[in-house]
């Protein structure tokens, strides 16, 4: 399975996971993105305890974390910060709007990948990226950022621009939560793409980077759940009937998770890009689900976005005939 697919099957995962994490999102809950990031914690203890039998290299856990646990701990710190930021972004944007500013990160980070493999890394990593290539990543990038731009022009129009709905969609937090969304996710993508890159970049194997992400959240949710328990003076139940929601996000995340992990490790570039344009997929899937209607310009971003993939797809195809 060539690296376009996986990372198609990665951004079909992470969309769904947008919706729900936007469904399992309360906005008077000030803790919302606390209690997510619990729920995924959960589902990455158990997706880690699943690869270790499978680690590529290590005989025992403790092996594996003396190793590589500082190696990948810029990775999998800077994603959970960003992650958790989402979250809480989520309580003041729509996922039309966060998804595609976020999302650029995609694009940032295999900047940073080029410019590292370049001058850092073992070999020319030019060789391996074709015309067709360098199109259709501009093509991906472009059709996101403009959806991005079309999605704040409609909700403009559609939001109450009174009281409350005002002052968290167009004050400070309103923009701070994506952008620091990006930043963070950027250098979680780079640091991804130079540790699982075999061939040019450190050739951290895909289920030793599974392990010590799952587990490095998993702190992280138990972190949140403490944090909660000492503010709230009582415990935060994860498997209540209400929470559902919140469960179902994770296990897409962790779905995406795996996907994205060995996609990066066959063509981190490339996978950055393609994987970064699950934001069109949240985009229709909650149309789809909330009922609300894509516009002609929407469609336009969304055709764009797909030709750019396509263009991917032929030239991966070119390049293993």
């Amino acid at each position: 399975m060539n690296a376009i697919i996986i990372s198609l099957i990665c951004a079909l995962c992470w969309g769904v996971a947008d919706l729900f994490y936007k469904a399992g999102t309360d906005n008077n809950d000030k803790h919302s993105h606390l209690k997510i990031a619990v729920w995924v914690g959960i589902a990455m203890v158990i997706m880690a305890v699943c690869c270790l039998p499978m680690s590529e290299s290590h005989s025992s856990l403790g092996e594996l974390f003396s190793k590589y646990f500082i190696t990948y701990s810029p990775a999998s710190v800077s994603y959970i910060v960003s992650m958790v930021i989402g979250y809480a972004g989520l309580r003041y944007l729509e996922v039309s709007i966060v998804s595609p500013v976020q999302n650029a990160s995609g694009a940032f980070s295999a900047i940073a990948m080029v410019i590292y493999f370049t001058f850092f890394g073992k070999g020319n990593l030019w060789d391996e990226v074709s015309v067709i290539d360098i199109i259709g990543s501009i093509i991906i990038a472009a059709g996101i950022i403009a959806l991005g731009i079309v999605e704040q022009k409609l909700s403009n129009k559609e939001l109450d621009l009174t009281g409350e709905n005002k002052k968290y969609r167009f004050g400070a937090l309103a923009l701070i939560f994506p952008i620091l969304y990006c930043i963070f996710d950027t250098i979680g993508t780079s640091f991804d793409g130079v540790i699982l890159e075999g061939k040019h970049g450190l050739g951290l194997g895909e289920n030793d980077v599974l392990v010590l992400y799952g587990l490095t959240f998993f702190v992280a949710g138990i972190g949140c759940w403490l944090f909660m328990l000492i503010r709230n003076k009582k415990p935060y139940n994860p498997f209540k009937k209400s929470e559902i929601k919140k469960g179902a996000a994770a296990t897409a995340e962790i779905g995406g998770q795996i996907f994205y992990v060995y996609a990066m490790a066959k063509n981190p570039v490339i996978s950055a890009i393609v994987v970064s344009s699950y934001c069109i997929i949240s985009v229709i899937l909650s149309r789809i689900f909330l009922k609300e209607k894509l516009v002609a310009s929407q469609y336009a971003c969304v055709i764009t976005v797909i030709l750019g993939i396509i263009l991917l797809g032929v030239s991966e195809g070119i390049g293993e005939m």
